[in-house]
């Protein structure tokens, strides 16, 4: 498939989305280039269901305008081919069998790719003749992959899809996206709580969190403008011009911050890379206003 690298695969201005009181996304600004596998992560509730559900056109803002791969979501038929969607706890039909699914694919999808369906199914080792409500949790995963990326679509998109799954079968649904979209030259969207399958496989970043965009960029840019400093206490109450303090720490003596931009460096500070759950968690922690609270697991889980 031959991609326009005119338009981005998503642009939002202002884009909030309320159900009642409630707000789920609040002033959402994001341009995400074409070419990207971008991870979207953020805690329970952060509003990350909400933004793919508006990305694929299953609700509408409530303020704001959005743009997937240049139109707004599910505008027509052909708009719909364009992206495939795996929502949470990767949902097949029951009763389907595998076959059953490949068929509804097929007569669904206008651009349904029969050839890589049968491939990719015989590669993961699935039976056509086995009932869906009787596959593991791994196989209904690599099910929902497969029907998604014979779609052929310009942009993947998967809502928590290995969160449910154990390490053996979520490292094989990874690897399989990654082929996916290199396979048909496409972008993807991959929302999840777990920072270790994000750092394995993404490339850009969105940080979501009470409902707005903390951050967000290629994961080499953000790593490069964001540090780790130790300073004396007091020297970073007023940070330099083209420094920002997102998060900071302090004992008696000294104050451990991780910080963004290029300002001025005095030699009494101590200047140390920071790693991408360095990077999520302060901005993570600035947006609850809860400093020093852990928002994380021990397995790398993105928690409350």
């Amino acid at each position: 498939m031959t991609s326009d690298d005119s338009y981005p695969i998503l642009h939002a201005e202002g884009v909030t989305k309320r159900y009642g009181a409630r707000t789920a996304l609040e002033d959402c600004n994001l341009t995400i280039p074409r070419g990207r596998v971008i991870g979207l992560v953020g805690p329970n509730g952060a509003g990350k269901s909400t933004l793919l559900q508006l990305a694929c056109g299953l609700v509408t803002p409530s303020e704001g305008t959005l743009r997937v791969l240049g139109e707004t979501p599910a505008a027509n038929a052909a708009h719909l081919a364009k992206v495939g969607f795996v929502a949470q706890d990767t949902p097949v039909y029951a009763n389907f069998s595998v076959g059953d699914h490949l068929k509804m694919g097929a007569r669904l999808n206008p651009t349904w790719d029969q050839g890589l369906a049968e491939r990719r199914i015989a590669q993961v080792g699935l039976n056509y003749k086995q009932k869906a409500g009787r596959l593991s949790g791994g196989q209904r995963a690599q099910l929902a992959l497969t029907l998604a990326a014979a779609k052929r679509p310009e942009l993947l998109m998967f809502d928590e899809p290995a969160a449910a799954l154990d390490p053996l079968a979520r490292d094989g649904f990874l690897r399989n996206l990654v082929e996916f979209v290199t396979e048909l030259n496409a972008s993807a969207i991959l929302s999840s709580r777990l920072l270790g399958d994000v750092e394995r496989v993404c490339n850009y970043l969105i940080v979501l969190c009470a409902s707005r965009v903390q951050v967000a960029g290629d994961v080499p840019d953000l790593l490069n403008t964001h540090y780790r400093i130790v300073a004396p206490r007091g020297e970073l109450d007023h940070p330099p011009a083209g420094m920002e303090v997102i998060r900071a720490q302090h004992t008696d003596r000294w104050t451990t911050a991780v910080v963004r931009g290029d300002g001025s460096r005095p030699a009494t500070w101590t200047i140390k890379p920071i790693h991408l759950e360095g990077l999520v968690l302060a901005y993570m922690t600035r947006a609850m206003g809860v400093a020093g609270q852990p928002l994380m697991t021990s397995s790398g889980e993105v928690g409350r």
